[in-house]
């Protein structure tokens, strides 16, 4: 078996570099990251244990992944949508609509979440045409999933955007050319080479809804075992001064973002192998 060599870069400066980055990424994230984890040490196994599975944290565990997972797959459908008009369409106010993408990102949270629990209180303005219907959005679930859905949407359109901007139209005509109708052009030949990146903003938009705070607590009304999310348990925790409590707690929402990372740099490396092997073959 032949071992790896490192590539040598011709460019000058790998090791200062180098070391500036791990400097970096240590003060940054691994630090605070390990504090979560000496924080929860502290507890014992048994505290930790009866901390995290206590049924009011359990529920609100249950009701930030599944918002979370909602919202992220709404914001892959209209996300690639939105991404799609953005580079293959030109029409007036395109750049400002491509701007106003972005305005989740410039937009502090909580001014996100008062804005939205005005609109869709029973007395908001879109609030009041839903509530004839028995549509509560305000203070349910609801109301979390669309608050993660505006915060969310930037991931998918900014991931897949690119992408979409390098694909080459050619082959899309060749496809058409050859009698393949516009759905199995994009499915057969547009989205396998999307896939990657739709899964990449999907994870991030999924990783950004489970820990939001800002946008969800005006709108979800907090109400335990209703619609009190995991993020509101960790600061209810804080200001009550229970610490280890808090870290245990999110010791828990980061161990899930960190399988998340795991899977999908493993989906992002299976499939570029098999792209890989594939284009080997023909």
């Amino acid at each position: 078996m032949s071992k790896r060599r490192w590539r040598v870069s011709p460019l000058p400066g790998f090791g200062p570099t180098m070391g500036f980055t791990l400097l970096y990424v240590s003060l940054i994230v691994l630090i605070p990251l390990s504090a979560i984890f000496i924080k929860t040490i502290g507890l014992g196994w048994s505290d930790f244990w009866n901390v995290v599975t206590e049924p009011r944290v359990v529920a609100s565990y249950r009701l930030s992944l599944l918002t979370s997972l909602a919202a992220a797959g709404i914001n892959v459908v209209f996300g690639v949508l939105v991404a799609w008009v953005l580079v293959r369409y030109h029409f007036p106010g395109k750049k400002l609509m491509d701007g106003l993408v972005d305005l989740p990102f410039a937009l502090p949270t909580a001014i996100a979440g008062i804005a939205l629990t005005s609109l869709y209180t029973p007395n908001g303005w879109l609030g009041k045409w839903l509530d004839p219907f028995g549509i509560d959005v305000a203070y349910t679930p609801i109301g979390i999933t669309v608050a993660l859905t505006f915060i969310g949407l930037p991931f998918v359109v900014r991931t897949v955007q690119p992408v979409l901007q390098t694909l080459n139209k050619e082959v899309e005509e060749a496809a058409s050319s050859l009698g393949a109708t516009p759905a199995q052009t994009f499915f057969r030949v547009i989205l396998p080479e999307l896939l990657p990146a739709v899964v990449t903003g999907f994870v991030l938009a999924f990783s950004r809804a489970l820990g939001e705070y800002g946008s969800v607590v005006f709108i979800s009304g907090n109400m335990p075992f209703k619609t009190e999310i995991a993020p509101l348990i960790i600061m209810t925790k804080l200001e009550q001064f229970d610490y280890e409590g808090a870290a245990a707690v999110a010791f828990v929402m980061l161990l899930l973002s960190f399988i998340l990372l795991i899977l999908i740099n493993g989906f992002q490396t299976h499939w570029e192998n098999r792209r890989s092997k594939w284009r080997g073959v023909h």
